[in-house]
């Protein structure tokens, strides 16, 4: 079963229930109309029953079996027979001129009668269906002990009526149940068919996908349907993927651009040597300079791409309590004695979180290093921490420039830069704020940034605070 597509399965499905229906309705009828004429049956012989009654009572009690029963229709027989089993009586009504007779009933030796209630009462009657001597027919047959007799009346009819039309009805309910089970076999593989179509656009889009192009969609013609909402969700994951390769071959060429002009400054370098620096000492020392200066540049550019991508891999951090204002307080030691043309205030509330200490030092050193690297020389800046219900937020405020307002959601993004005429040299490499972001939410917390042109920029850091006790 698990081997036939959805379409045979579901169709399948459909035609179990319906059979199971039908069936159901065709065995009722069926057992409905045999019951209704069996007792039609029944009353019928208990009319003949009462015409029966005068051969009990007065007719032929030799061996009986020539007596006239004319009253009865054809197929019907009479046999009255004694306590002890003996026939006393049999006789069997006319037939119509130019037909047979039917063959006669395989009457049983016994007959079970209930006995009779206390007081008397009315008939002891017993009924019972018993086949023909020949020829595969079958009769009722009802037994009778009339109130005041000892004598058993035993009426039988063929039922041959009853069975014509039983076989009728059985081979009708077999046409009509195949009929409607091909109409509903068709009806639904066409709606079937119908409604996985669009199961099958989703499959060929997912082909299209599979062979590289991840600009397809789904055409969504019903959203409320289940299959639309499928295909509405599968849109949306198709968007995010798209953005994120976008992303991740802006990344990928960015980070090759970054790593291309150190890696041609050490070539130039080591062409220089290979020219005759050796020999010149004030040349060799350049270029070991600059081999020295551009590898710590490719060396800090691999190092924040190893920590971006630890970090995004969720890779665990140290986990252990960390006073945040001994971390701001370091940083803004070394970024007064890294470069001291920007003015620095600090304002420190004690608080902890719980962290990686290092993680942490090297958000709050990027965000200092923004500043100097965005701000005129000589542009105050603040520093601060401070408790705000329950969350430490670690704060760098200056009073540079500021950001355009479009820009606010780009800052964090990593290979971002404000202006891109800037040099690398003053700038980096725009993966400083990344950094910053990525430890906040390592960190369970989150960074954002807050600007004006021309009134400066505010970066903040917002992290859980460890209470005592927790």
């Amino acid at each position: 079963m698990s081997r036939l597509s959805l379409r045979a399965r579901l169709v399948l499905g459909v035609l179990a229930l319906a059979l199971a229906g039908v069936a159901a309705a065709d065995v009722f009828t069926y057992r409905e109309l045999r019951s209704f004429l069996l007792d039609r049956v029944d009353r019928t012989l208990d009319q003949d029953h009462q015409g029966a009654e005068h051969l009990a009572s007065g007719g032929d009690r030799g061996d009986g079996r020539g007596a006239d029963f004319g009253g009865a229709p054809p197929g019907t027989y009479v046999q009255i027979r004694s306590p002890g089993g003996a026939i006393l009586l049999s006789t069997s009504g006319r037939s119509f001129p130019g037909t047979t007779a039917p063959p006669p009933p395989q009457l049983p030796k016994t007959i079970s009668i209930p006995a009779a209630p206390s007081g008397g009462g009315p008939d002891r009657v017993a009924r019972v269906t018993v086949p023909a001597q020949s020829g595969g027919g079958r009769y009722r047959v009802r037994a009778s002990i009339d109130p005041g007799s000892t004598d058993v009346l035993v009426i039988a009819t063929s039922l041959s009526d009853v069975d014509g039309t039983l076989q009728r009805l059985f081979v009708v309910e077999l046409v009509v149940t195949l009929a409607v089970l091909a109409g509903i076999a068709l009806l639904a593989l066409w709606i079937v068919r119908l409604g996985l179509r669009p199961l099958a656009a989703i499959g060929a889009t997912a082909d299209r996908i599979a062979g590289g192009d991840i600009s397809h969609r789904v055409p969504v013609a019903a959203p409320r349907t289940e299959v639309g909402r499928v295909a509405l969700a599968l849109n949306a994951m198709l968007d995010r993927i798209e953005v994120s390769d976008r992303r991740l071959r802006r990344f990928v060429a960015d980070a090759s651009h970054e790593l291309r002009t150190p890696l041609a400054a050490v070539r130039a370098y080591a062409e220089l040597f290979g020219r005759g620096a050796a020999e010149h000492p004030d040349d060799l020392a350049r270029a070991m300079r600059g081999i020295s200066r551009e590898s710590e540049r490719m060396s800090e550019l691999v190092e924040d791409l190893l920590l971006l991508a630890r970090l995004d891999e969720g890779q665990p951090l140290e986990r252990e309590p960390v006073d945040v204002d001994e971390v701001a307080a370091e940083a803004a030691e070394t970024a007064r004695a890294v470069e001291g043309e920007h003015p620095l205030t600090v304002e420190l509330e004690r608080a902890q979180v719980l962290g990686d200490r290092a993680r942490l030092r090297r958000a709050v050193d990027n965000l200092l290093g923004n500043v100097r690297a965005h701000t005129p020389p000589g542009t105050p800046a603040t520093l601060r921490v401070a408790v705000d219900d329950g969350s430490v937020v670690i704060e760098v405020a200056d009073d540079g420039p500021g950001l355009p307002p479009d820009e606010l959601d780009q800052v964090f993004r990593r290979f971002h830069r404000v202006d891109t005429s800037r040099s690398r040299e003053s700038g980096g490499v725009g993966l400083g704020l990344s950094i910053v972001a990525a430890v906040a939410e390592a960190h369970d917390g989150s960074a954002t940034a807050t600007s004006r042109p021309g009134q400066g920029a505010t970066f903040r850091i917002t992290l859980p605070r460890l209470t005592p006790g927790s």
